[in-house]
């Protein structure tokens, strides 16, 4: 299968992960509707939903941008429908869009907490909700989220239970719409990456642009994410998926074509057991 033709809406589709998935799509002359809050370029993250649209259409696909804020559920469900109507249809919601603040308990301030509630958990119910009728229609319907295996080790929790919450409810989604809309064939899915992402977003959250040397690079996220949206969507649903793992399983040995810096170490990333290992081949 390929996604020629196919429609799909990416929230915060407009740069890192998301823009990655988008551009992937795109080679196989997709439609991708790029949702996301970006309309002017921001003072340290590159990227906006017009100049992904441009990259999305150059690399072969074509490309809606939408001005979006995923916490607006009137003007999600204003966006969807005019996504569809723009493309005759809906094919594929990639959760994408995301907030970070990894803060201890007495550091988190109000505010960051709702953030990462209203995008995280608020929003990917309710963009996921606004496109089950248009999915319904689709031949092969998928909604990916960019969410973790839930972990319920409290190691996971203690440096920043907010963010954990918001997390774990993203994939608290993927868990109970799958088997909710089974029925209907609309697969719901999770993936998550084993090592850090080399994104700009990390970068400024970071503050430190040397954390990207021991991570990989977007494209494992897409290339987990096409093989995904790929399958037969009535027999690929509630999974939560590693990127590796999952690629691993496609006959993929050599992730070397995927780190950023190769002399430097992968940095292991967040919710996984202690005895998760990452499959054989080269790193």
């Amino acid at each position: 299968m390929h996604l020629a033709g196919k429609t799909l809406f990416i929230s915060g589709g407009s740069r890192g992960i998301g823009l990655a998935v988008a551009l992937r799509a795109a080679r196989d002359g997709a439609n991708v509707v790029v949702a996301a809050k970006t309309a002017e370029p921001h003072a340290h993250l590159p990227g906006t939903i017009y100049s992904a649209a441009q990259d999305i259409e150059a690399a072969g696909g074509k490309a809606l941008p939408v001005l979006l804020d995923i916490r607006d559920v009137d003007a999600v469900e204003a966006a969807m429908a005019s996504a569809a109507q723009h493309f005759g249809g809906i094919d594929i919601l990639v959760n994408n869009a995301s907030a970070i603040s990894k803060t201890t308990t007495l550091e988190t301030e109000a505010k960051h907490y709702d953030l990462m509630h209203q995008i995280n958990a608020r929003g990917t119910y309710f963009v996921s909700k606004a496109a089950i009728p248009y999915l319904r229609k689709a031949a092969n319907p998928h909604v990916l989220t960019m969410s973790p295996p839930i972990n319920l080790d409290p190691k996971w929790f203690a440096p920043h239970v907010a963010y954990t919450m918001s997390k774990y409810a993203m994939s608290m989604t993927v868990l109970g719409m799958a088997a909710e809309f089974r029925e209907d064939g609309i697969a719901f899915n999770s993936l998550w990456p084993r090592y850090g992402i080399a994104t700009a977003a990390i970068e400024f959250a970071a503050a430190d642009a040397e954390q990207l040397k021991h991570c990989r690079t977007v494209d494992i996220m897409a290339d987990a994410s096409y093989e995904i949206l790929t399958r037969p969507s009535r027999q690929c649903t509630g999974n939560f998926f590693i990127d590796d793992t999952l690629l691993a399983e496609t006959g993929v040995t050599d992730f070397t074509k995927y780190r950023v810096d190769p002399s430097q170490p992968l940095r292991v990333g967040m919710f996984f057991a202690d005895d998760d290992q990452p499959p054989p081949g080269k790193h």
